[in-house]
């Protein structure tokens, strides 16, 4: 019934094409609400994801051997996420921007190949480029969850993303606030000085290596990491 209603849809029969797409209102409202907690218009974020249905209804190869609702979700998600990503609060390099625009495509084709989720390095060897350019792509183009985001709602008060991180009495709280400042020095800095530190102190690499995958001096990369370094001190220090 389905697949006859995309190959008439595919062919141009309106009708077909508007009960595809009323049938599968519902999963767009459900993968919608995924996103509630953003700052977006959650009734934009639905038209968006109607694009995406559509667009699964266009491009649905009949040979596949998949459903066509698990076809679309990724369609769907990636209409919203591009619109998040583009007008999100955060601000992303046109170079990290287009990698992980790459690199959500290239999970996708590659989970339909393998029929599994791919790993991070299947990712970046199908695209050339190292696994923590890829890391680095896709968790700056991603949209940030508030920590007042609401995780549970009973008869009585509600419980927010901050009472799971962290909780009196743990000997936590002040770990966790320290690394909520290291987080927001990190997003003060440079592109180009974040990918040194995370180069440096996250993939362990030495200035040396960091400056060949950089294209620049073993002295403009201590440069680089001394400032830096500097920026997040004085951040860390006021906050």
């Amino acid at each position: 019934m389905v697949r006859d209603l995309i190959s008439r849809a595919q062919n141009g029969e309106k009708e077909a094409r508007d009960l595809l797409v009323e049938a599968n209102l519902r999963l767009v409202r459900s993968l919608v609400s995924r996103f509630s907690s953003t700052s977006a218009d959650l009734e934009d974020l639905y038209q968006l994801g109607c694009i995406g249905l559509l667009k699964a209804v266009d491009r649905f190869d009949l040979t596949y051997d998949v459903r066509f609702s698990t076809y679309a979700v990724p369609l769907i998600l990636g209409e919203i996420r591009r619109h998040l990503r583009d007008d999100g609060p955060l601000r992303v390099s046109r170079g990290l921007k287009q990698l992980a625009g790459q690199a959500r495509k290239t999970q996708e084709k590659l989970t339909f190949d393998l029929g599994r989720e791919p790993t991070v390095g299947e990712v970046a060897s199908a695209l050339g480029v190292t696994p923590e350019e890829v890391v680095e792509a896709l968790d700056g183009a991603r949209a940030p969850t508030s920590i007042h985001q609401t995780v549970h709602e009973g008869d009585g008060d509600p419980i927010y993303l901050l009472d799971q991180l962290s909780s009196e009495g743990d000997g936590r709280e002040g770990q966790w606030v320290d690394h909520v400042a290291l987080r927001e020095g990190l997003s003060q800095l440079e592109p180009r000085e974040q990918r040194v530190l995370l180069l440096r102190f996250f993939s362990d690499k030495t200035q040396t290596e960091v400056a060949e995958m950089l294209g620049c001096s073993q002295v403009q990369v201590s440069r680089i990491e001394r400032r830096a370094l500097e920026q997040i001190r004085r951040f860390m220090d006021a906050s």
